[in-house]
């Protein structure tokens, strides 16, 4: 295993990281708890130290999952990171009530890594307003958490500013070599970095889109001189950059764990070949051919005054296109648009053809034919 450090933050880190959201599970969806336990405890014993799991994971059981898994002696041997629910805060007093409830749950006396989750500009008004950096400060201070940080689903612009409000140790962000340019995307990587920010990485496969055969794809893959599967290509990509600190993996299977550990002890800095680099450009350029609607994300099209979240109902339409998978889009769709943080549907289908984002889109695209396309896709 190898292991990188942040600037702010004194623990050498795995460069792999064990994500908790995507756990094996049972045939009635529950989280196979022996099965999940062997593969953590594997992890560990083979050099990972940082697990990441959050509140809401697998329906809130994520957390006491861990805290279980990690008993025996195995919580002194690994940093352990979870998130303040976001938008379930309304009050400064709710950080100290789910902060204290998460420290239950995960049977410790102390978190080393504390993000505020799933930032977006909603979230980042609510919760500055309740004083968020104050409680940070706190919790610091009397010892719950060591590290405070922030995971990230917004636009360049904000990750910037949000990174300039506070003396944050990290962020995380959602970045592999499809999405250089989303969200954050590879500027605010940079930028972060600059700040002196550690940067832990999740989505580095694209929640597994990347580790597809894909035809096409294949093809190009098999073209290098070095053979690597697509999910081993895809965690090189990101281990390339020498601004990451830690890739989370959300691995369901002990094969990934595996397979996993065994590649990161590869994980170094610059060590892409100028040649393995350019198969990155054309396996970009094969997928992107697949995109329907070529949205760009400039976001000048919104608020929509019904709600409709255009960018995003496009970037998932077009998801389910580029990576033949229907099902994953679908369920992206309905987890990220469908009222899960503020109970506001929106969906395509929420569309009433006022034309408003029309008139401001640059690209001209006929944003409403396409929100069709999209509530047809993907059902009301």
């Amino acid at each position: 295993m190898l292991y990188r450090t942040m600037k702010k933050a004194d623990p050498k880190l795995s460069i792999l990281g064990f994500g908790c959201m995507r756990l094996p599970v049972t045939a009635d969806g529950l989280i196979d708890e022996k099965l999940a336990t062997e593969m953590i405890r594997y992890a560990i014993d083979h050099g990972v130290n940082y697990i990441d799991t959050a509140y809401p994971y697998h329906n809130g059981a994520s957390e006491p999952f861990v805290g279980q898994a990690l008993s025996g002696g195995y919580r002194e041997k690994v940093n352990l990171a979870t998130k303040l629910p976001s938008w379930l805060v309304t009050s400064r007093e709710d950080m100290d009530k789910y902060l204290n409830e998460q420290l239950t749950r995960l049977r410790t006396d102390h978190i080393d890594f504390y993000l505020v989750h799933g930032l977006n500009d909603p979230f980042w008004k609510n919760l500055s307003a309740l004083k968020v950096t104050e409680f940070l400060d706190d919790a610091i201070a009397d010892g719950r958490i060591r590290y405070a940080g922030f995971s990230f689903h917004d636009n360049t612009a904000l990750f910037k500013e949000i990174v300039d409000s506070y003396d944050w140790t990290f962020a995380q962000m959602q970045y592999n070599f499809m999405d250089e340019q989303y969200q954050a995307g590879t500027e605010g990587l940079r930028y972060a970095a600059k700040k002196g920010l550690g940067i832990v990485v999740m989505e580095p496969v694209r929640g597994g889109l990347l580790a597809r055969d894909l035809k096409g794809v294949a093809e190009i893959w098999q073209t290098a001189e070095t053979r690597h599967d697509p999910a081993e290509w895809a965690l090189r990509w990101v281990w390339n950059h020498p601004e990451v600190t830690v890739v989370l993996s959300g691995m369901s299977t002990m094969e990934q764990v595996r397979q996993n550990v065994a590649l990161a002890k590869t994980g170094v800095p610059d060590s892409l070949s100028k040649k393995e680099i350019a198969l990155f450009g054309k396996v970009k350029k094969e997928l992107k051919k697949r995109i329907i609607i070529p949205c760009t994300g400039c976001r000048y099209c919104v608020p929509c005054p019904n709600g409709v979240s255009i960018p995003e109902c496009f970037e998932m339409f077009n998801r389910g296109h580029i990576y033949e998978d229907e099902e994953d889009a679908r369920q992206h769709y309905t987890m990220f648009l469908g009222g899960f943080f503020d109970g506001i549907p929106h969906y395509a289908s929420c569309c009433q053809e006022c034309g408003e984002c029309e008139e401001k889109c640059p690209q001209a695209l006929p944003i409403r034919e396409n929100l069709k396309k999209v509530a047809d896709y993907f059902g009301k």
